[in-house]
């Protein structure tokens, strides 16, 4: 099985050139926001723009391993966090799921201590970069504290990753920088994956990657997730998914069979899937809103095992 955290496309996309003429010119802002959809390299793209500010000055640091193990001492990362039990438990790093009721922020003490970080004297640059993960996740109090840290002159870079810019403060959005990340085109990600040679190993086990490609909606990431799903799912399933089934019985063994043998992050890749694939087959309206009131269900709680149950026999009706 592939996995897909330790997959990557070639480095170059169409915000390199940009980004290297800031590095060339020396026109660096203090403040820099880089927005557009998740998986699509935005992150990666700061890292390597932070590396080549360090690199231009000083040739000899090689910061971007460093940098990405979280190990650099001009570095600060700031991410969304959870409160679990009276406990401060960074997004990265907790892996359970969560309810409606609980969902990530940034706090104002996380903005505090960049004032802090702010204050050392650099270590190996000449400069301190601050990175924020998730930026519209910042809260009110946050956001104000943010701001005020921007319009102090610090010797600090400040780069904001988010895929909601329209929640940032008009304010923060006036004092940087903005860099937008699109999304892929279903070309563009054919054409990449053709040159991965991970792509090349699997290739055989990689079935309707025209359908993979559609469903990662313009991310590289999220169809390198797709395919190692895809994969893991076994393969009496997968013969059995590829149009809706009429027979009663047949629904209760596969639903049975999905449920038993599928995790959550499985059944809702498969959920995705079967909306563009029985689109494609069936053209009908009424399948796509069992689907969609299948996949607000699963991501609710609702039991898994009576949610698909009710979904795929409703469809068999829907489409005789």
């Amino acid at each position: 099985m592939i996995d897909s955290s330790q997959i990557s496309f070639p480095e170059k996309n169409h915000n390199n050139a940009t980004l290297e003429n800031v590095i060339k010119s020396g026109a660096i802002s203090n403040a820099y926001i880089f927005h557009g959809p998740e998986g699509v390299g935005r992150t990666n793209a700061a890292y390597n723009f932070i590396a080549e500010i360090i690199n231009k000055n000083n040739s000899n640091i090689k910061p971007i391993t460093k940098m990405k193990a979280n190990n650099f001492p001009d570095l600060i990362l700031i991410e969304p966090t959870y409160l679990i039990k009276g406990k401060i438990v960074r997004k990265s790093e907790f892996q359970e799921d969560l309810t409606q009721k609980n969902k990530p922020i940034i706090r104002i003490d996380q903005i505090r201590e960049i004032k802090k970080f702010l204050g050392q004297r650099s270590i190996e640059s000449d400069k301190k970069f601050i990175l924020i993960k998730d930026a519209h996740l910042l809260n009110e109090a946050a956001s104000n504290c943010l701001l005020k840290t921007l319009e102090e002159p610090e010797n600090g870079l400040f780069i904001l990753i988010t895929s909601n810019i329209n929640n940032l403060l008009d304010t923060i959005k006036s004092r940087c920088q903005q860099i937008r990340f699109k999304r892929l085109s279903n070309e563009a990600l054919f054409n990449q994956i053709q040159l991965n040679k991970k792509f090349t190993e699997n290739k055989n086990e990689i079935t309707y990657l025209k359908e993979l490609i559609y469903i990662a909606n313009g991310s590289p990431k999220q169809l390198w997730e797709n395919i190692s799903l895809w994969i893991s799912i076994p393969e009496n399933i997968k013969q059995n998914i590829i149009k809706p089934m009429s027979n009663k019985i047949d629904i209760l063994i596969l639903v049975k069979t999905i449920t038993d043998e599928l995790n959550i992050d499985q059944q809702n890749f498969l959920i995705d899937f079967l909306l563009y694939k029985w689109w494609k087959e069936t053209k009908n309206i009424k399948i796509m809103k069992s689907l969609e009131k299948l996949k607000y269900d699963i991501k609710n709680n609702i039991q898994a095992r009576l949610a698909w149950e009710v979904c795929f026999l409703k469809i068999s009706l829907d489409d005789i």
